[in-house]
């Protein structure tokens, strides 16, 4: 465009209907991807104080610079290809729940530091649903964690935008967090929360 500066770029922005997601559609999509959730037992028994949240970001709009960390040199990400029963022995030592999550069939990503797993994630594929009229691929990051030793660093939320971005690579068209406490933690990233639940159902 033209001003009395002189020319200048000028950036247009739009919302398109099939982009907005009711909070019902929110509702139907955790119920596709996790059915009859709230009928198992570990839920029913949670505390009902326990809040939890379902988080979601739609790919096309993941900005892989939005976080960056600056990181030792002996630090570095990739999938996992040692020995899985070492792996769980890890994974127990932050989540004792999640070890039988991670097997020889799992896509396992992880942050390692001098080589050895400093975090570690799933990546997981929820498969393709009908949002708004339209079929999208769904997959996530899952059962997220960092050895206690290692916290603090930046190691695990970098692993996460990693998997986020071969998610979007992959030509997944969202993200999905399933079960979190640390909503704040996954929104520097861009996820957003679409459900808050506790052991009764959903809260909002």
């Amino acid at each position: 465009k033209k001003n009395n500066r002189g020319l200048h770029d000028t950036a247009y922005y739009s919302v398109l209907r099939s982009d907005l997601i009711t909070h019902e559609q929110y509702a139907a999509l955790f119920d596709e991807i996790q059915p009859g959730f709230f009928e198992r037992e570990y839920v029913r028994n949670l505390p009902e104080n326990e809040i939890a949240c379902e988080q979601l970001l739609r790919l096309q709009d993941f900005d892989e610079g939005i976080y960056e960390k600056d990181l030792e040199k002996n630090v570095s990400f990739g999938c996992y290809e040692g020995d899985t029963e070492e792996l769980r022995e890890l994974v127990k030592r932050v989540v004792p729940g999640w070890t039988s999550f991670f097997n020889e069939n799992s896509r396992i990503y992880c942050g390692f530091i001098d080589g050895k797993v400093a975090s570690f994630c799933l990546i997981e594929n929820f498969g393709e649903h009908v949002i708004n009229g339209q079929l999208r691929k769904v997959g996530g990051p899952g059962c997220v964690g960092t050895l206690p030793e290692y916290r603090d660093r930046g190691i695990g939320l970098t692993m996460v935008r990693n998997v986020t971005k071969i998610l979007r690579d992959e030509f997944y068209d969202y993200s999905y967090i399933h079960y979190t406490f640390e909503s704040r933690w996954y929104a520097k990233l861009g996820y957003k929360t679409i459900i808050r639940w506790n052991c009764k159902g959903i809260v909002d």
